[in-house]
């Protein structure tokens, strides 16, 4: 599993309906692509946003690196969109989760 983190912080004049549709696309996009995991965006009050993607594998990711239309966004995101950005990408060495109800504790109702 591939985990990438993705930091923003918008201009202050950016054309906020336009910088929604690249984003808009770019889901549409990401989410179709093989290999596909997930993606969450969280934004703090200061105006930073961060985002969550992952891909099952270094190519798949690779694949969604280099899409055209991907790198088209990248290259107006330095130019339109962003003050700054930061990127962090990760390889998984585990992962697992635990629930409640899993492990045979239930509310009563």
């Amino acid at each position: 599993m591939m985990v990438v983190f993705f930091k923003t912080q918008p201009r202050a004049d950016i054309d906020a309906a336009e910088y929604q549709k690249a984003a808009q696309r770019m889901y549409a996009l990401a989410s179709k692509m093989p290999g596909f995991v997930s993606f969450k965006r969280y934004s703090s009050e200061d105006g930073d946003a961060f985002a969550v993607v992952k891909f099952e594998s270094e190519e798949a990711l690779e694949a969604w690196r280099n899409h055209p239309e991907h790198v088209e966004i990248q290259r107006r995101g330095r130019e339109e969109f962003y003050e700054y950005y930061w990127v962090q990408v990760c390889k998984s060495v585990r992962e697992y989760e635990w629930r409640r109800e899993a492990a045979g504790v239930r509310s009563a109702g």
